[in-house]
């Protein structure tokens, strides 16, 4: 739970001198985790009621993050974190920034970014699938900031929180859904670290892999979609490539997906590893935290690529 030091400039002068039971003041630390001095005075204004005291403190939380995110809003963010989500059918990359690595390091920001992460995929199941065999969704800045969370707040108002507690600026930049019929497998890679909590995987850089396959168990599948979902993400091709085409003179510049050596077997093309294992990729996307975005007008061209 957020702890704002600075919550205190909100409080009201003219709160009652009701005496604080020392239970209820344990019970609300221990529960919001605000400084004892702010339960406290919380807990003087509203006659030691631990609902309302507690209401009051994230009313109080919410004005102060928006009052800082305000003031920060211009600085810039690069550092940050993608989050990576697949359940099924359905996979979702976020990208959520904030000014440095220190903070992106912190809890707090983590926890943010899974519950953003969370957010998209509750919207991805909820949007349509087109015919296709993958459906992509793309969310700029402002449609991922609408969206809510569990508990019906938007992630604009949760980053709210997150910047008046870390006190630097942060924003979410992007995220992008993925949908597919049931012929079709999905499989998620994040690093460094790839940390995993409620199937959330969270890192610098990170990645989804939408592959087909007539002749593999599932099992076979899995192994074989986590290892090209890895090199996509460590190798950063731009599409798939077609068969017939020629690779790039330079290998060091191919941006062709089959073309490229596969990075996990030396000296072996992911064409020929695909045309060995039987599998097609049928669609892939990279995140990159920080990265520059290429925009058409004023959208970015990887969602207007994607928007059905």
């Amino acid at each position: 739970m957020i702890v704002l030091r600075n919550l205190t400039r909100y409080f009201h002068s003219s709160a009652s001198c009701t005496a604080v039971e020392k239970s209820a003041l344990a019970s609300l630390r221990k529960k919001t985790g605000y400084t004892f001095a702010n339960c406290k005075k919380a807990l003087e204004m509203h006659h030691n009621d631990l609902n309302k005291a507690e209401s009051w403190l994230k009313e109080q939380a919410q004005t102060l993050g928006w009052s800082k995110a305000t003031k920060l809003g211009g600085r810039q963010t690069s550092q940050g974190l993608i989050g990576v989500y697949v359940d099924n059918n359905d996979g979702v990359l976020v990208e959520v920034n904030c000014e440095t690595d220190f903070v992106a390091r912190n809890q707090e920001f983590e926890d943010m970014v899974r519950e953003a992460t969370e957010a998209c995929m509750k919207y991805a199941k909820s949007s349509p699938k087109s015919p296709n065999a993958v459906t992509k969704i793309g969310l700029d800045s402002e449609q991922f900031r609408a969206l809510k969370t569990k508990d019906d707040k938007t992630l604009a108002d949760k980053l709210a929180l997150v910047i008046g507690s870390v006190g630097e600026n942060a924003t979410l930049k992007r995220a992008v859904c993925l949908k597919v019929n049931n012929d079709v497998s999905l499989e998620g890679y994040a690093h460094p670290s790839g940390k995993s909590r409620n199937n959330v995987l969270l890192g610098r850089l990170g990645g989804i892999v939408a592959i087909k396959s007539q002749n593999n168990s599932q099992e076979n599948l899995e192994e074989i979609a986590k290892g090209l979902c890895q090199h996509v993400v460590g190798m950063a091709p731009k599409r798939i490539g077609n068969p017939e085409g020629e690779p790039a003179e330079n290998k060091d510049e191919e941006d062709c997906l089959i073309f490229q050596e596969y990075l996990l077997e030396d000296g072996v093309k992911i064409k020929d590893f695909l045309e060995e294992n039987q599998v097609e990729v049928v669609d892939f996307k990279r995140f990159e935290c920080g990265e520059t975005l290429e925009v058409v007008g004023d959208q970015p061209l990887e969602l207007l690529e994607t928007c059905q």
